[in-house]
């Protein structure tokens, strides 16, 4: 077979990688073991299996930031998505890091996310008893429920990239579990928050709720005012400030970060759009009706758990499949749901 010895060549090719670099060979592995590939690494299989997985298809109808927008060139999952592997794979080139791992972390960082974007996930969050957090969500799906429950039997590293991309609200670079143990997880983590600040200001200029003046002159002034000069600030930043992670430079622990300078500027740039774009977008009408369609959808399945598909309706736990359900819903299919048992939603 011509094909037969692709996959050690590709191997070999990453040994030219940062001696810091996660090697698809030294994978940790995956829960249950599997022939290995003969034209793909391990990451390279990964990165396959999310982008063929339904979890991921469905991210095209999830709203990002904005419910029930009027306009096609608004941001969604997927284009968030797509836009986070670009930036972490530009990121893991430049410091000569696996860029198969960051684009499976990427592509599947975002697996869990809610219908109607975060106050998707605060309502589930204030209802299930156990809590909800998308990126739990995320492991889940790739574990548990996608291929019929079967899961996707990942690497142990991109699982772990996927739970550990979260941050807290007042630091992009603060931990909500501990730092992901490959720098290629931790370079995703960092492109998400450099996705998401950067679109989410067009998207808001786009709606209405800001203006381009209304930017804070501090961030302008070290950014630039186009997107595309603030991710090119950013990435270069990271870039620089990570520089250790290449092996060309003595580090006793290289770390994917921001500079201290850059870093406070993008914290306060971040804080300008939970004030003036989430916390306003939140107290809209059309995000109080999405909150009322999942707090409707989740009573009307816990009270009525033989309408839940069967994949979902276990038995045993019934809250956990109907979170799950939920949690895997696009906006359009939460809505029209709720039509059908009677709830008044939104026109689209």
């Amino acid at each position: 077979m011509m094909h037969g010895g692709i996959r050690q060549q590709l191997e070999e090719r990453e040994e030219s990688l940062s001696p810091y670099a996660a090697k698809s060979r030294l994978t940790k592995g995956r829960v249950r073991a599997e022939a290995p590939s003969p034209m793909r690494t391990e990451f390279q299989r990964d990165r396959d299996r999310i982008i063929h997985s339904k979890a991921f298809r469905r991210l095209k109808h999830k709203t990002q930031v904005f419910v029930a927008p009027l306009g096609d060139h608004y941001v969604t999952r997927l284009t968030h998505t797509l836009e986070v592997s670009q930036i972490a794979r530009s990121i893991a080139r430049a410091l000569n890091l696996n860029e198969d791992l960051v684009e499976a972390i990427s592509l599947g960082h975002d697996l869990g996310h809610t219908p109607f974007g975060h106050a998707g996930e605060e309502v589930l969050n204030d209802l299930c008893s156990k809590g909800f957090s998308h990126s739990e969500q995320s492991l889940r799906i790739v574990e548990s429920l996608e291929k019929e429950g079967k899961g996707l039997n990942l690497t142990w590293e991109v699982r772990e990239g996927i739970l550990k991309h979260s941050k807290g609200r007042r630091d992009i670079q603060s931990y909500i579990f501990d730092p992901p143990s490959t720098l290629e997880a931790q370079i995703c983590r960092l492109a998400d928050s450099v996705a998401y600040i950067n679109h989410d200001i067009g998207d808001a200029i786009r709606a209405g709720l800001i203006d381009e003046s209304d930017l804070p002159q501090s961030a302008v002034a070290v950014f630039g005012t186009s997107n595309s000069q603030r991710i090119n600030t950013m990435v270069c930043d990271i870039i620089d400030q990570s520089w250790a992670a290449t092996g060309l430079v003595e580090a006793e622990t290289p770390m994917i970060a921001m500079s201290p300078e850059l870093l406070e500027v993008a914290n306060s740039l971040r804080q300008f759009l939970f004030q003036n774009v989430y916390e306003v977008q939140t107290a809209k009408v059309e995000t109080e009706r999405a909150r009322q369609v999942l707090r409707f959808l989740y009573q009307y399945f816990v009270d009525n758990p033989d309408k839940l598909p069967s994949e979902y309706f276990s038995g045993d736990d019934v809250e956990r499949g109907v979170v799950d359900y939920i949690a895997g819903m696009t906006d359009n299919y939460a809505l029209r749901l709720a039509g059908e048992h009677g709830i008044l939603t939104f026109k689209r």
